[in-house]
């Protein structure tokens, strides 16, 4: 059995059709993987500041974090999220426990590099995996909310992409991004194409360009640092395509795979 993290934007949380579900429960019931879901919910977010008017900004795609949005933040990620993605689960025949980072220490945080500009933004210090273990042994699909907790007690609002590689490197597992695209898009012949694989050096060539910029930096930086912790691949695929998850298990082509290998295919579909 290998573990398959599997990261869900909260850009296509509301869009993602049943399917995505049903093919999770099915690598599960398979036993030869065993997912794990790390979700966001960003427009959650932001929709409940724009309800309880509180300002809110990004910055490098990230957003500042203070202690009112860290409230709404933890309200709208392990409440809202969390339960719906569970509901999701069980509607599609599986058996899924929605934690947060901050339940019995699974995600221990610290500041963000750039705290000062970002507020209570947190990195991933160490991931408690004896936890994960415990409910995937149990048979359950664990459903991660993205707040962390340091040693104090005092909560931090962490990345769901850079939550996501840091759990699959502490796994030793697959990294899967799902989103609203195919994948990686670049300019090409006055049009968008896919780019079946890349290299982080690809990746910060591409963000120097212009090519990938607001959210999608997060999270090919999360993927080229779990990288360099030890994960083999990470690939990103649509969640909007019935079997892509399925189709990536069995090996086949999806997304784009971003590996540290110089012979990462580079030609695009």
């Amino acid at each position: 059995m290998r573990y398959m993290v599997i990261k869900c934007g909260g850009s296509i949380m509301d869009d993602m059709p049943q399917s995505i579900f049903e093919d999770i429960v099915a690598l599960k019931k398979s036993g030869e993987w065993a997912p794990v879901i790390v979700h966001g919910g960003g427009p959650l977010i932001t929709s409940l500041l724009a309800k309880l008017n509180i300002e809110t900004e990004f910055a490098g795609g990230l957003r500042v974090t203070s202690h009112e949005v860290l409230d709404v933040a933890e309200m709208a990620l392990s409440g809202l999220a969390n339960k719906q993605i569970v509901r999701n689960f069980s509607q599609a025949g599986g058996s899924a426990i929605g934690i947060s980072g901050t339940d019995g220490g699974l995600l221990e945080a610290r500041p963000a590099d750039n705290a000062g500009m970002l507020g209570f933004v947190g990195e991933v210090s160490r991931v408690k995996t004896s936890i994960i273990d415990h409910l995937v042994n149990g048979g359950f699909i664990p459903v991660i909310s993205p707040i962390g907790v340091d040693g104090t007690g005092q909560r931090y609002n962490i990345n769901g992409d850079t939550a996501a590689a840091a759990i699959a490197a502490s796994l030793g597992a697959s990294l899967c991004f799902i989103s609203d695209i195919p994948g990686i898009l670049v300019e090409k012949d006055g049009g968008k194409v896919k780019m079946d694989g890349a290299t982080p050096s690809d990746i910060e060539e591409l963000i120097e360009s212009g090519q990938i910029w607001g959210g999608m930096i997060p999270k090919v930086r999360a993927a080229s640092k779990a990288l360099s912790h030890g994960v083999r691949e990470a690939v990103i695929i649509s969640g909007l395509e019935p079997g892509s998850l399925l189709s990536y298990a069995r090996g086949e082509s999806e997304g784009t795979k971003i590996s540290l290998e110089q012979e990462a295919i580079h030609g695009n579909s």
